[in-house]
């Protein structure tokens, strides 16, 4: 048996950046430190900042002291809140999104009609959101392309901004640009953002390539993670031996053979004990190899 681990399997610059930082702030702060909603989708790492201290709650009006924002953000609502109650923030929101935020309420500000590609029940996109201004459409899928057109020509406005969720699609973004390039009026002025972060097009890329090489792939991440989730459906198109575990005791030996190749990718929330765990419990199943590089070489483990 073989095992192919992707480069960019773990956790991504944002969640890394909120997870240690909530770490440090249980180290220097005496008094009790909350997290307003998951700090990041994963359920081993919740369990595990909890048990250091963190207080996860879900609304802002239930703290009582500092409170982390997680990597998602916020909306600008809950920050207005949380300001009129006075609770100190420790903003915690990846880089990126806060990027989006600032590019949404510019091109508002401008006159801009905005489509957000993403889901609109997404922690992310709910604080997105809240800085597009009163025109704006969110665009989960290829079919609901249509009505936010039809919407935006309702509206007579002649400019038009397209962004995305950080851990978008990077095939539907695609294939929603060009239906939206070729259905819009020459005379609309429109802006293309690909405002997917480059650790989830790097992910989804290597994702794509080693499901094509693999016998079976297993998608190591929380069952109500959204890039996790997009992981294994682009792995699943390519290998129908694909599945979706957040550790390995959900892996079922009994469905491997010794002569698999087995591709192992996981979410941007996925810490590396969990990957290890999976990869360690293959290695005591049978004689396996492990490999490293995107070749398929590979090493004695």
């Amino acid at each position: 048996m073989e095992i192919f681990v992707g480069k960019t399997a773990g956790f991504c610059y944002g969640v890394e950046r909120a997870v240690n930082g909530a770490k440090e702030e249980i180290r220097k702060n005496k008094e009790q430190i909350y997290c307003l909603g998951e700090i990041v989708h994963n359920k081993q790492v919740i369990q595990s900042l909890e048990k250091a201290g963190i207080k996860f709650i879900e609304q802002i009006e239930e703290s009582k002291g500092k409170t982390i924002i997680r990597a998602h953000g916020i909306s600008k609502k809950i920050e207005e809140k949380a300001k009129k109650i006075g609770i100190k923030l420790l903003d915690y929101t990846c880089p990126n999104v806060l990027k989006i935020h600032e590019m949404a309420e510019e091109y508002s500000k401008n006159g801009y009609y905005i489509f957000l590609l993403g889901n609109a029940n997404h922690p992310e996109n709910i604080g997105t959101i809240s800085y597009c201004g009163k025109k704006y459409d969110v665009i989960e899928n290829e079919n609901e392309v249509y009505r936010a057109l039809k919407n935006f020509e309702k509206s007579k406005i002649k400019k038009l901004l397209i962004i995305s969720q950080t851990t978008y699609s990077l095939e539907k973004f695609y294939i929603i640009e060009e239906i939206i390039k070729n259905e819009l009026p020459k005379n609309i002025q429109i802006e293309i953002r690909n405002t997917i972060c480059k650790a989830t097009e790097l992910r989804q890329k290597e994702t794509q390539e080693l499901s094509k090489k693999v016998d079976y792939m297993i998608i190591i991440g929380g069952k109500n993670s959204s890039n996790t989730k997009k992981l294994y459906e682009i792995a699943k198109q390519n290998c129908d031996n694909t599945i979706c575990v957040e550790t390995s005791e959900e892996i079922n030996l009994e469905e491997l053979e010794e002569n698999f190749k087995i591709g192992i990718m996981a979410g941007a929330s996925t810490p590396k004990e969990s990957i290890e765990e999976v990869v360690d419990k293959l290695c005591h199943w049978g004689r396996v190899f492990l490999a490293h590089d995107k070749k398929l070489s590979t090493e004695t483990s």
